[in-house]
């Protein structure tokens, strides 16, 4: 059997807060490790029937890059959706819903720099 492994370093500061993320993965050609702003990590019991979540952002990380974030996760949970169930249909209701939800971030972001 083979095995894969994924590693994710975080380093925080004196607050807990992180500093800076870092990942690898054994099954890749990058040597490298890859800096990230931001990650989230989903894992399914299916014992509990609940999703387990580790999310964490850098404190460098900029508010519309988090909507950025936030709105390319959604789209590709959606995309991932599809391929696993073949519903079209719910796929791209979720897609409405994220395309709605950067366009009032962006609307939102153009308010509070007008305020400025």
């Amino acid at each position: 059997m083979n095995k894969s492994s994924i590693i994710i370093d975080v380093e925080l500061d004196e607050n807990k807060v992180p500093d800076s993320i870092s990942w690898k993965a054994s099954d890749t050609s990058i040597d490298n490790a890859q800096k990230a702003k931001a990650m989230m990590l989903s894992f399914w019991d299916g014992a509990e029937k609940t999703a387990l979540r580790i999310d964490l952002w850098t404190k460098d990380m900029m508010v519309d890059e988090m909507a950025d974030f936030f709105y390319q996760t959604m789209i590709t949970m959606a995309d991932s959706y599809e391929r696993a169930t073949k519903h079209k249909d719910l796929t791209e209701e979720m897609k409405k819903f994220a395309k709605e939800f950067y366009h009032k971030f962006r609307e939102l972001q153009l308010k509070e720099n007008k305020a400025d």
